[in-house]
């Protein structure tokens, strides 16, 4: 009988256990045996991984299918079992050779298992498969060797890889004969490298998303091996994983999510911690080991406060995807996918869709909202149509998409992630993100190869985008071309510094401790106490997130490294031609590349396409450079295992130059992301909006009257304006007027460096009365002003008080 291509292997026990687990009704006798309950989540975790409910000869599955038995055939005629390898092209020193090799088997399984790929089903190519994972554990991966090299080839990337292979053949791999016993050594080689020891203390490489990663490597042993211990050993020792954590690894309250004890890692180890646990809970669910732990409701709640504030039109911000911005083309990706923002944008977005199957009814309708709104504004990579995803990614997204729920627009408001050093500022018609070092968190994270020359990224980068421009700034090469000591928004030392300066995985961290800001949801007062990777230098930073701008203030910039030390006003990436205008105070600059311009006194500029600046310094504006020019590199300058092609784009800069070895510089200038160029020049002449109430190394402060607002971050004990603090604290004021309540005013505190000392802060504003406060808060005087005592804790929360004005 010959094989319909279009049909799924699956034996008859295999079909009814897939069947139950999938919620199909299959028809059977009425008096047939339940299912066994390890057949059952074999067949669900196969679901989870090959796809259910989609058209195999409907685009887009029939391309991806395609390439797939196209792959598992080219992988098949190139296998060459030698000693050291089962392929020539991956050796296994280093062992990634190893984990690559599993990842060819496992593409060949699904080119086994799925239908349409034209090898559905074909012996020969399961032969093929069983002659490789005989290979690999006779040769390397077994209970005999010790690990050498990167720990996670062998605890985490091999092991998911053999397994999840081994679920797919489950049928070629029976119990009894040779096949059952080359099953039994490959799950005596995961129990070598991954014991249940991996999943006792909570330390070490197994917190976080890595934990995650090894609790499924548990549990799918455990349902192969039909090991019931090993099955409830993942299950409970995912617990530690669920709660808000104060330091180290895991989600913070504040919506934070750190890797590494140092690094900000939502968008990529985040999308292992929410993919990993998707699977999970749904792998368990209804079964004799669900997942049962309240605190996994964290987990859900993590969605919207932690994930979906980061996410903007489909791209996931670079600020939180750690070294992993350096990867581009990866050598020997035959599907040749570009790791970009996008790429962990579209991850995610997927992992939120598995994640959603085991949520709540409300929670899922609002997840997949979100979803397809996201899939609906990414214009810069179809999100539909991404070639990372295998069919079962595209089959849920695909549903969420045709569904019935309503997009959910992009949302408004700002975003602190303190325990991060890391803010989100929104608006009408674009986005912000901001990064930030400290003594928690690293300058930048390198290892493996990856990210040598990241140092600046933690230096006050200011990254942008508009609704419908900019979504590929950062995307389209940016990470190998741009000059990594002008990275927007940054004020660095020129001074040059050594490939993985500082040390790996996150070790370099700067002493300084006042980081952070506070928020009233829409507004904010962000400050960082800079200091510079490897250098003398030091420095004040602010940025003031307002309406239709961010407002940035820069002063004590000082330096003894005997290097120029410069302030990055911007650095935009052009696109393939590189001809948009820029526009200085009126005046046409020329588009030719090499131009190079210097501005005494520059009192605005406009980039058409982008956005615009403006220098509101002394009378007359502020001395700027600028210089358009055509830069290239490949991914593998930044990263030892990505691709040598190179690339050639054109950027526009835009710089103060603060000198040799400054002394107490400064600087001021406004960001207006898709501002016209008539509206910045308007904002430059109106010389009454913005006052600059202080700018020096003790505190930085506007007032903004239009806005009613007045913001101030005090490095130490002084005043600015009509604010006042007794130590270190960031203070935002805002002004209403309604009907119903009359004239109100919201202030917002929190204490950046986190000492825990009691801070008094005075606002110079007659208060007629005191209308609500948050519990830290005590209210010491109205009348003339408003007096307000402090216990801010340690964790840079931003508190509250709203008052009726005089």
């Amino acid at each position: 009988m010959s094989l319909d291509p279009a049909t799924p292997v699956w034996s008859r026990r295999g079909f009814l256990a897939a069947a139950s687990a999938l919620g199909l009704a299959a028809a059977r006798p009425a008096a047939a045996a339940p299912a066994d309950p390890y057949d059952v989540l074999r067949a669900r975790w196969c679901g989870l991984a090959l796809g259910t409910g989609f058209d195999p000869g409907a685009p887009p599955y029939a391309a991806v299918l395609k390439e797939t038995g196209d792959l598992a055939a080219a992988y098949r005629s190139a296998m060459r079992p030698a000693a050291h390898s089962l392929w020539d092209d991956c050796p296994y020193d280093p062992p990634s050779g190893i984990t690559r090799s599993y990842n060819r088997l496992c593409t060949m399984a699904h080119a086994y298992a799925q239908p349409g790929t034209g090898r559905t089903g074909d012996p020969g190519l399961a032969d093929c498969l069983l002659t490789g994972l005989d290979h690999l554990e006779a040769t390397v991966y077994h209970a005999g060797t010790t690990r050498y090299g990167n720990w996670w080839e062998w605890q985490i990337g091999s092991p998911r890889l053999l397994l999840d292979t081994l679920a797919i053949l489950a049928d070629r791999l029976p119990g009894d004969g040779p096949p059952g016993e080359l099953r039994d050594r490959c799950l005596a080689a995961v129990d070598h490298f991954v014991p249940d020891a991996m999943l006792g203390d909570y330390a070490g490489t197994s917190t976080g998303a890595n934990r995650v990663d090894l609790c499924r490597v548990v549990a799918l042993r455990g349902v192969l091996g039909r090991a019931p211990a090993k099955i409830a050993l993942a299950r409970d020792a995912l617990s530690p994983v669920f709660p808000y954590v104060t330091e180290g690894d895991g989600l913070y309250a504040d919506g934070s999510f750190v890797q590494h004890s140092w690094v900000a890692y939502s968008g990529t180890y985040g999308y292992v911690l929410l993919d990993g646990l998707g699977r999970l809970f749904t792998l368990l669910g209804d079964s004799p080991w669900p997942i049962t732990d309240p605190a996994r409701q964290i987990v859900f709640d993590s969605v919207e406060r932690a994930y979906a504030p980061l996410l903007h039109n489909g791209l996931m911000m670079d600020s939180v995807n750690g070294r992993a911005v350096s990867r581009g083309y990866l050598q020997g990706d035959e599907r040749r996918v570009l790791r970009s923002d996008h790429y962990h944008g579209h991850a995610l977005i997927a992992a939120v869709a598995l994640l959603a199957e085991a949520a709540g009814g409300a929670e899922r309708a609002r997840w997949h909202g979100m979803i397809k709104g996201w899939i609906a504004r990414d214009t810069t990579l179809p999100v539909r149509t991404d070639r990372q995803y295998g069919v079962a990614d595209l089959a849920r997204l695909h549903k969420i998409a045709d569904g019935p729920v309503a997009a959910t627009p992009e949302p408004v408001g700002h975003r602190l992630f303190p325990a991060m050093d890391r803010a989100v500022h929104r608006r009408p018609g674009w986005a912000a993100g901001l990064a930030m070092a400290s003594d928690r968190i690293t300058y930048y994270e390198n290892g493996n190869g990856e990210n040598p020359r990241g140092w600046h990224t933690g230096a006050g980068m200011l990254y942008w985008w508009g609704a419908d421009f900019g979504g590929d700034q950062y995307t389209d090469a940016f990470w190998p071309t741009v000059d990594p000591y002008r990275l927007p928004g940054t004020t660095v030392s020129t001074k040059r510094l050594a490939d993985n300066e500082g040390g790996g995985w996150g070790e370099p961290k700067p002493t300084a401790r006042w980081v952070g800001g506070t928020t009233d949801g829409e507004f904010a007062a962000i400050g960082q106490d800079l200091r510079g990777l490897s250098s003398t230098l030091t420095a004040q930073k602010s940025w003031f997130a307002l309406a239709d701008c961010v407002v940035c203030l820069g002063a004590g910039i000082t330096s003894g490294d005997g290097a120029p030390v410069e302030t990055v006003v911007d650095n935009r990436r052009l696109g393939e031609y590189g001809t948009h205008m820029l526009t200085v105070d009126g005046a046409a600059q020329p588009a030719a590349l090499g131009h190079r311009a210097s501005f005494r006194r520059a009192r605005w500029a406009h980039l058409a396409g982008h956005g615009g600046w403006v220098f509101p310094g002394s009378p007359g504006g502020a001395a700027l450079n600028t210089l358009r020019e055509a830069r290239t590199g490949s991914w593998h300058d930044i990263n030892a295992t990505s691709s040598r092609e190179p690339f050639t784009r054109r950027y526009l800069t835009l710089w103060h130059d603060h000198g040799i070895d400054p002394t107490d510089a400064r600087y001021a200038y406004l960001l207006m992301p898709g501002a016209t160029a008539g509206a910045v020049a308007r904002r430059a002449a109106d010389r009454r909006w913005l006052t600059v109430l202080a700018n020096d190394a003790g505190r930085q402060a506007i007032a903004v009257h239009p806005l009613g607002v007045t913001a101030a971050n005090f490095w130490r004990a002084g005043r600015a304006g009509p604010l006042e603090s007794s130590g270190p604290a960031s203070v935002l004021v805002r002004e209403r007027r309604s009907m119903a309540r009359g004239r109100t005013a919201r202030l917002c505190v929190a204490a950046p460096d986190r000492s825990g000392d009691t801070l008094a802060i005075t606002w110079s504003r007659p208060v007629r009365e005191v209308l609500g406060h948050d519990p830290a808060i005590e209210v010491l005087a109205t009348g003339p002003s408003l007096r307000l005592r402090l216990a801010p804790g340690r964790s840079c929360a931003t508190h509250g008080c709203t008052v009726r004005l005089r």
